[in-house]
């Protein structure tokens, strides 16, 4: 992975809320399964911006719903995780687990 494909946080966050999500994914679920999950509250613009982005870098495909009457006939757009998204989560994931190697949050006395 090149320097300019690492994930950055929230990018992270919202991949893998698509990944949990599977078929049922789209703005407003991947919102509620990063709140629930991280107890984190994000807006719904900053989820969608994240989504559209990565649906151009090729790491989600989104797709058209059925319409509802409660939209009004509009359509909900659906997001799932696309293989090269999984490998970036992959190999972001394994950065991070590089970096954590060998650190001591812990200082003994004495050492600073």
């Amino acid at each position: 992975m090149s320097r300019g494909e690492h994930l950055g946080e929230f990018e992270q966050v919202v991949l893998l809320a698509v990944a949990q999500l599977g078929v049922t994914g789209y703005g407003v679920t991947v919102r509620q399964e990063i709140q629930r999950r991280t107890g984190r509250r994000v807006s719904l613009g900053a989820v969608y911006s994240t989504l559209v982005r990565a649906e151009e870098k090729g790491y989600v495909a989104g797709y058209e719903g059925e319409s509802t009457s409660i939209r009004g006939g509009r359509a909900k757009r659906h997001y799932r995780l696309l293989p090269a998204g999984a490998r970036a989560l992959r190999a972001t994931r394994r950065m991070l687990d590089r970096m954590w190697e060998d650190v001591d949050l812990d200082p003994r006395p004495g050492s600073a």
